[in-house]
């Protein structure tokens, strides 16, 4: 009498060796290790006057996409990038656009519109994106005006000046605020 199953128990011996054995000689990852992200991270660093500050934020891009009033739109908190909330780190007081902000690190976020974005400053630098955003811990907000960007930029992109101009640029669209520090 011929037995059918055990060919199908060898093919189980067969698979499952095969996995272990693979297993055993796949690289080990350092959990520490970040995948690569769609939407790479980057820092800008300026002073003003005396004052220090460092802007960290991820750069998304757009893909084709209409970005200010339809990917990000008008009227709503956005990140500012993408993945964590982008923050911004002064290490004296300063004034942005006039208005005291302390030293400290924010969260900064901005909601933008069609004539005019508000700029934020908020206390909780440690958020993913503006999920848990709340209004309630905004140190500052000030105005700003946007305008149209000089080229088309794919992909999201901060820079600061020596005078301490901030521009954030993203497709069509730029928009500026000014840091001052301490002389």
């Amino acid at each position: 009498m011929s037995h059918a199953y055990p060919p199908v128990r060898l093919y189980s011996r067969l698979t499952l060796l095969l996995l272990v054995g693979a297993a055993a000689c796949s690289p080990k990852k350092n959990p520490e290790e970040k995948p690569r992200r769609p939407s790479p991270p980057a820092t800008v660093t300026a002073t003003a006057g005396t004052a220090t500050f460092v802007i960290s934020y991820s750069r998304p891009s757009a893909k084709e996409r209409k970005v200010f009033g339809g990917l990000v739109p008008y009227g709503q908190v956005w990140r500012t990038g993408a993945n964590e909330a982008t923050t911004f780190s002064v290490n004296q007081p300063v004034l942005v656009q006039g208005q005291p902000l302390p030293a400290g690190k924010y969260a900064l976020f901005t909601i933008p519109g069609e004539k005019e974005w508000t700029i934020i400053f908020n206390q909780d630098a440690t958020q993913w994106g503006a999920y848990e955003y709340a209004a309630a811990q905004d140190v500052l907000r000030v105005k700003a005006r946007p305008e149209p960007a000089a080229q088309s930029v794919e992909q999201f992109l901060i820079t600061a000046d020596k005078a301490g101009q901030v521009t954030l640029a993203w497709e069509s669209t730029q928009v500026r605020f000014t840091v001052r520090g301490g002389q």
